[in-house]
Parts: C-alpha cells; sequence; structure tokens
C-alpha cells in the first residue's frame, strides 16, 4: 500500500512538471496545490491509473473531472493571494474545490447533483478540509447570501455569461468561467469601476452548465 501511494506522489509530481509547469502555470501556490491533493482519490477506483494523465476522466452522474492543466490554468487566472473567499459553480469531484482550499481563505462550492454534492463533501471532510462550505443547488444563481466574492470559478460551460453570477463579483473580483456550445472559449471576467471587462483566454471542452429553471 505504501509503494502504491509513492508511485500516486511520484506520477503527481510528474503531472505538475510536465503538463503543467511546461505549458507556463508558474504559480508556485497552484503548482503546491497540485502537488499535494491526492488527485487518484476523487476518481472511481476502477480508473485511478489513468488519474494523472492529460485528460478530463468520468466522474459518474454524466460529469468530469477536468484535465490537470485546465484545473491549473484556470486557478491561476484568478490571481488568488490567498486571503480570499472563493465561489465554485459545480462541485463535480470536489477536485478543483480542494485545489481551492488548499490556496484561499474560504470556498463556497454549489452543485446541483445532490449525489456528487454528497461524494465530494465525504471525500473532502475525510481529508481534513473545514472551509469549505457545500450547496446542493442551481449554481447558475450563485449563493446570494454569502456574496459578494472575491473569484469565481465556473466548472461548467454556460450558452452566456450568467448575469446573477457576474454581479456577486467583489469589486476587482475576477471570475473564469467556458462559455458557449458544444467547443467553448474559457473567459476572464473582471469587475472594474466602470464595469465588467470580458477577455477570450483560449478554447476549451467542458460539460455543459445546467441550471434548475
Amino acid at each position: 500500500m505504501a509503494d502504491q501511494e509513492d508511485d500516486f506522489i511520484t506520477q503527481r509530481e510528474t503531472m505538475v512538471e510536465l503538463q503543467i509547469r511546461a505549458r507556463g502555470v508558474i504559480d508556485e501556490k497552484v503548482l503546491a496545490a497540485m502537488r499535494k491533493v491526492p488527485r487518484h482519490l476523487f476518481v472511481p477506483q476502477k480508473i485511478r491509473p489513468f488519474a494523472h494523465g492529460d485528460e478530463p476522466l468520468p466522474i459518474g452522474e454524466g460529469q468530469t473531472i477536468s484535465q490537470p492543466y485546465i484545473v491549473a490554468y484556470m486557478t491561476q487566472a484568478l490571481e488568488l493571494t490567498g486571503k480570499e473567499k472563493v465561489l465554485e459553480v459545480g462541485t463535480g469531484s470536489g477536485y478543483q474545490t480542494a485545489v481551492l482550499a488548499e490556496i484561499v481563505r474560504q470556498v463556497f462550492t454549489v452543485e446541483l447533483l445532490s449525489a456528487l454534492s454528497d461524494r465530494a463533501r465525504a471525500l473532502l471532510q475525510e481529508l481534513g478540509y473545514t472551509d469549505i462550505h457545500y450547496k446542493v443547488g442551481d449554481g447558475t444563481s450563485g449563493w446570494e447570501e454569502n456574496a459578494p466574492f472575491d473569484a469565481i470559478i465556473v466548472t461548467a460551460a454556460a450558452p452566456a455569461v450568467p448575469k446573477r453570477l457576474q454581479d456577486q463579483l467583489s469589486p476587482d473580483g475576477r471570475m473564469i468561467i467556458p462559455v458557449g456550445a458544444g467547443f467553448q472559449d474559457l473567459f476572464l471576467i473582471s469587475r472594474e469601476r466602470r464595469g465588467f471587462r470580458k477577455k477570450k483566454l483560449l478554447p476549451v471542452r467542458f460539460v455543459p452548465l445546467i441550471s434548475a429553471h
């Protein structure tokens, strides 16, 4: 068992160096989080040998755990200092949640599918994460009673940027979100004094963001 854990640690190191740092993710806080979080625990047991591959993987309920590079890229794009309160839309496996929790003060995570939320919560609590708040509900509505948020990360693709999420950003807050149908583009939304600035980052492929409405 110890040998297997050592193997997973080695695989995480290789993942960080070859898939993430080599592609330009240089934020040391993000790299440290990606090294530390045991990614293999967030995928079904039968596909754990593939947990550190350069691709998304199925986690059940028609959802996926994102490719490691995309998790790191999106996290770095938020330019987190460590003091932020972050909203995550789409808890999914809980992996991105854990990466955020390694870096920031508080994470609020919303998931529409209760089976995924419950599974992620149980694992994250087992791993010792205490500053994560969980909600089962429609992520397109955000989490208004806990707004504003310094950063928002959306881990599924919306047809357009949800206005309710945008409005829950704090002054100078940043949101990263995939937008589009089929193939999408990743956008960074920055709240500025005169409104919102929208910057296209790169093409991506995410599962659709499902609204309860």
